[in-house]
């Protein structure tokens, strides 16, 4: 670890009607508590490690102060695919269309774990519509924006804004990566896409699928279609079709890339680009609490992305609620007790339904902690050899 690692970090403070600090820095967690207690920020966001203290970069000459490292974050927002669930719009969301979340965790992380070999990834809960990741290996936070950028794309499938209705262009020969997430879809989709959004219901929602296939089945589909009384029956018959039809027809693909590229706009992943490749773009803290709905920002366990439910997160009041509730028994308690015996204290946070989140967040630290003094011992060994 970098000597004075923790006060080359930005953070940023976003205070009562939108006003916001950046380029905060701290000399140790005492002082950046005292800071947090003293503004009561509404939002915190953390950023990159700079060259410089960020609370001195204006006393630095130009040019000179720089972001040197920084997590690879992502940044996944159910906005983005407001075009395809017919549920909720905007910051809306409910059980339903939530599966598309957990879609993006199961794909996403996939990948960065096989295909890119990275160990140490931290899955947030972002306190009302989306999710975050932090990928914190030693290696990957001193990668170039370039590099960066090179990821994201590469994890990036859905183009086109919400003037493009196809969205998804597959070639003939899919890559590996994409055939492992359509299998990951797979499991989803029925449950999610045809029964949970009902996507082929009625000529209004079919209408949107037709304008993804070729022009030259539109006909049958549409004569069909209203022979079948449900989205289930309906698929079952459009993958039929797919598979019959000629693909002769340049630039027009049939059988199975057609089911795919359906499946891929309606369930894939949509990343926010900008947020990934800048090395000095901030991201919210985790275990901050969301302004809108008072829900706590907090680690989401991979070993149960299908059971995690926003709406059971643990918001700011329940919090106090709980903690109050706990102080009043542990007061008569102590009423109760003639001799005072001396307690091993809790933490406070421990006695809350906060306890098993941060539970999540300390085996990362401790897996994140255990493979940084491997790379230490290794690298000492390396010099003892010379």
């Amino acid at each position: 670890m970098v000597k004075n690692y923790f006060q080359h970090r930005e953070f940023s403070f976003t205070l009562k009607d939108d006003i916001y600090i950046r380029y905060q820095s701290f000399n140790n967690q005492s002082d950046l508590e005292k800071e947090m207690q003293k503004m009561n920020p509404y939002k915190i966001d953390i950023g990159a490690v700079y060259s410089h203290r960020p609370n001195q970069h204006n006393t630095v000459k130009l040019g000179a102060f720089q972001a040197q490292e920084k997590e690879l974050v992502f940044d996944i927002d159910m906005t983005d695919y407001d075009d395809v669930r017919r549920c909720c719009s905007s910051a809306d969301i409910c059980s339903k269309c939530w599966t598309l979340m957990t879609m993006a965790i199961r794909i996403i992380d996939r990948a960065l774990k096989e295909d890119f070999g990275f160990k140490h990834r931290l899955w947030v809960y972002s306190g009302r519509r989306g999710v975050h990741c932090w990928v914190c290996d030693e290696s990957v936070r001193k990668l170039s924006s370039a590099v960066r950028s090179g990821i994201v794309e590469y994890l990036s499938l859905v183009k086109g804004g919400q003037d493009v209705k196809k969205k998804v262009h597959l070639s003939e020969n899919v890559h590996p990566f994409v055939r492992k997430s359509i299998s990951i879809i797979k499991k989803y989709f029925e449950g999610y896409a045809l029964v949970g959004q009902d996507i082929l219901e009625n000529k209004e929602s079919w209408d949107k699928i037709l304008a993804l296939v070729p022009e030259t089945m539109h006909n049958d589909l549409q004569q069909n279609f209203q022979k079948h009384h449900s989205s289930l029956q309906r698929w079952e018959y459009l993958k039929k079709a797919a598979s019959q039809c000629p693909s002769n027809i340049k630039n027009e693909k049939c059988g199975p890339w057609l089911e795919w590229e359906i499946m891929l706009q309606y369930c894939f992943p949509r990343l926010d680009i900008n947020v990934s490749k800048g090395i000095n773009h901030l991201l919210k803290s985790p275990f901050s609490v969301h302004p809108k709905t008072g829900r706590i920002s907090v680690p989401i366990d991979l070993q149960k992305v299908d059971q995690f439910d926003p709406f059971a997160v643990p918001t700011i009041s329940s919090i106090c609620h709980e903690l109050d509730a706990i102080f009043t028994s542990e007061a008569e308690k102590e009423e109760n007790q003639a001799e005072s015996d001396i307690k091993h204290r809790t933490r406070d946070y421990k006695k809350t339904s906060l306890a098993p989140y941060v539970k999540v967040f300390e085996q990362f630290l401790e897996n994140l902690d255990k493979s940084r003094k491997g790379e230490l011992l290794k690298k000492s060994d390396l010099q003892k050899d010379f």
